[in-house]
């Protein structure tokens, strides 16, 4: 049976992110692969985990193979506080995968960092993981029953160990791999180390995203996979495609190799990928979201016209929609809040007191922009509205004579299952409350939200491709009652 390898990082601190206060769903994670022997491979993933962390800013891990043996690096913090040039050197190889992790199944703790790592008859493997599984509970129960142990509490280990199983019943790694898919539902966007090849793969519906570039290695043609096509940016390769829902891509030697190893497969790409999660230079649907995003805000601005003399974005996801309202309105854009993009995840916590005299680490207002003047501000969305209505009192507190919300996305009324981190159904304010009663608790002259159709409208592709529960409730793969039963609560009240 596949063993588990357990990295033990050297830093032992735990770090708390606490003090800043989340108010948006929560991506999983990002990964990254690359097979191309005449490159450092290690240094090739640390810059494209780099463009990902965006994804994920709880923990960072590195996998290579170098002629069959594995070389590995994972801890807590950031990419650039969990990899430093000798760590980078030590992980040497003609492979190598990556992952920078926000959790979602699985809690905060170091043993839990990927990729993770298991023994199979045919070598060791590597798996990270973007996504999650709604099976969870049966997958364990089967594995349990085949005799193996659980070093961590994610459902990524137990993909990587159902492919270890597979693989010691005698099959290869692309078959094996296929099996042991067919055992997993829900989301799941991988890439797969092993001594010989690296695996890319997508669940049936693709509901998060992973893409293929090529880069050019000594005058040969490479392969690289990533969550997103800002992480081949930046190490110079060039976008081919997207991995396709249901397909397994195989890079090695030889080159790359696709089978399409789900039935029937159904494109629903997670809406919020394009509204929210994925970074703004990233291309999906051949634009950059940047330019999708600009739709957006167009679009709010003439559901939802008002007199004001300025407008502006929450940054850093806010901006992009505020231009493209500003740009439809003819009302200037300003900068009026000001982002300390150097703030992640603090060792150091404020007192009490500090928190009460208003100690300001991630957004500070700019008041002589702000003073007496009637101000729109745009978000991409609400979630449970803290920090929104923190936002709103700053403004208030530098002069704004005016505050007007818009929003460039319907509101969110239903939980996640599928890799986004979410509150459970009572805690989603437009689950519970009217958009006047979340005006008058945000304490804004006026809100609006994008509408459905307008939303749609900017999209420009076929709302069927999409998954947008958590605007609808239409959940695109089938949950277990017992998962639902612990985030649907409204809705088992109504029951």
């Amino acid at each position: 049976m596949p063993s588990i390898e357990m990295n033990l990082p050297v830093s032992s601190e735990i770090i708390d992110s606490n003090f800043i206060p989340q108010d948006k769903p929560e991506e999983a994670c990002g990964v990254f692969g690359i097979y191309a022997p005449e490159e450092l491979v290690a240094k090739l993933t640390y810059f494209g985990l780099y463009a990902l962390q965006h994804r994920g800013q709880e923990s960072a891990g590195i996998v290579t193979f170098d002629d069959g043996n594995v070389h590995y690096h994972k801890d807590m913090g950031l990419v650039s506080q969990v990899f430093k040039e000798d760590t980078l050197a030590g992980l040497t190889g003609q492979l190598a995968i990556g992952h920078t992790r926000y959790s979602t199944t699985g809690s905060s703790y170091r043993a839990n960092a990927q990729p993770a790592i298991v023994s199979s008859r045919l070598g060791k493997l590597a798996l990270a993981h973007n996504g999650n599984l709604v099976n969870t509970a049966a997958l364990r129960s089967l594995l349990v029953e085949h005799g193996y142990d659980f070093q961590t509490t994610t459902d990524s280990e137990m993909i990587a160990i159902a492919i270890g199983h597979e693989i010691d019943q005698g099959k290869d790694w692309i078959s094996g791999t296929i099996d042991a898919f067919k055992l997993c539902t829900g989301a799941f966007s991988l890439t797969i180390a092993t001594p010989v090849g690296v695996i890319g793969a997508r669940d049936p519906h693709g509901i998060r995203p992973l893409v293929i570039g090529t880069i050019d290695c000594n005058g040969q043609k490479r392969y690289v996979l990533s969550s997103e096509t800002c992480a081949l940016d930046i190490i110079g390769a060039k976008y081919l495609r997207d991995v396709q829902p249901g397909e397994l891509v195989w890079l090695n030697e030889e080159g790359m190799f696709s089978y399409q190893w789900a039935q029937n497969p159904t494109r629903k790409l997670c809406i919020f990928e394009m509204i929210y999660f994925a970074r703004p230079d990233s291309i999906m649907h051949d634009e950059s979201l940047y330019t999708y995003r600009l739709r957006l805000g167009e679009r709010l601005s003439q559901e939802s016209p008002v007199d004001a003399d300025l407008v502006m974005g929450v940054p850093d996801s806010g901006i992009p929609a505020a231009i493209g309202f500003s740009r439809s309105s003819g009302i200037p854009y300003s900068e009026g809040l000001i982002k300390n993009r150097y703030v992640g995840r603090t060792f150091i916590q404020p007192t009490q007191s500090m928190r009460e005299s208003g100690i300001k680490m991630k957004l500070n207002p700019l008041k002589d922009v702000l003073k007496n003047k009637r101000v729109i501000i745009i978000d991409d969305s609400i979630v449970r509205g803290t920090t929104s209505r923190k936002i709103v009192k700053e403004l208030r507190e530098a002069g704004a004579a005016e505050v007007h919300m818009r929003i460039s996305s319907p509101p969110v009324t239903h939980p996640c299952f599928y890799g986004i981190d979410t509150d459970t159904q009572d805690q989603l304010i437009a689950s519970t409350k009217s958009i006047d009663e979340i005006s008058n608790i945000l304490g804004v002259d006026s809100l609006v939200y994008l509408s459905w159709d307008g939303m749609l409208q900017a999209t420009r592709e076929d709302v069927n491709e999409f998954c947008s529960a958590c605007f609808t409730g239409d959940y695109p793969v089938s949950i277990p009652e017992s998962i639902k039963r612990a985030k649907l609560v409204l809705e088992n009240s109504k029951t």
